[in-house]
């Protein structure tokens, strides 16, 4: 499992190479659009509605792009807003279960799960969480993210891999 963790990491690390973390860690997704009237691309395999629970479930393969995110999992549920001055089909959460993956950018994110609440800007990703901005990589078990307050927190024995310029390059 360690081994596969690290190969993971090398890999994701070579993909997305650059220097954010040079000046020290950033907030995750932080040029993400929160709260905004945005258009959410949705492809997968298959399409469950239900129309009671004010749901959709895109089931197998699912890739979304919102702007410049790009989201990938086995499965995403999406959470339309209630309210008698809500616009009709608009977006208050993503949840995406099974193998999820947020990319932006020289930025991506893996864990098990994540729900993504539009309007209010918070992202919490669960299970086996790995993070990478550049050649810099984070894991843990839980990453929050507010994008309105620009604040993330990693949980559950975190560790990481920070490369540091020398100036020699």
């Amino acid at each position: 499992m360690r081994f596969g963790l690290v190969a993971v990491i090398a890999c994701v690390m070579s993909i997305f190479g650059g220097s954010v973390f040079a000046q020290g860690a950033q907030v995750p997704f932080a040029g993400l659009a929160k709260g905004e009237a945005q258009t959410v691309e949705v492809a997968a395999d298959s399409l469950e509605i239900d129309q009671a629970n004010n749901s959709a479930v895109f089931i197998g393969n699912v890739i979304i792009g919102i702007g410049d995110l790009r989201m990938a999992a086995d499965r995403v549920e999406v959470i339309y807003a209630t309210g008698d001055d809500t616009v009709v089909g608009a977006i208050e959460a993503l949840r995406a279960t099974g193998n999820v993956v947020f990319t932006s950018g020289s930025e991506a994110a893996e864990s098990d799960t994540a729900t993504y609440e539009i309007e209010n800007g918070n992202v919490l990703m669960e299970g086996n969480v790995i993070l990478t901005q550049g050649a810099n990589a984070l894991s843990g078990e839980r990453l929050r993210i507010d994008l309105n307050a620009g604040t993330a927190v990693m949980e559950g024995r975190v560790q990481t891999i920070f490369q540091t310029t020398t100036g020699s390059e």
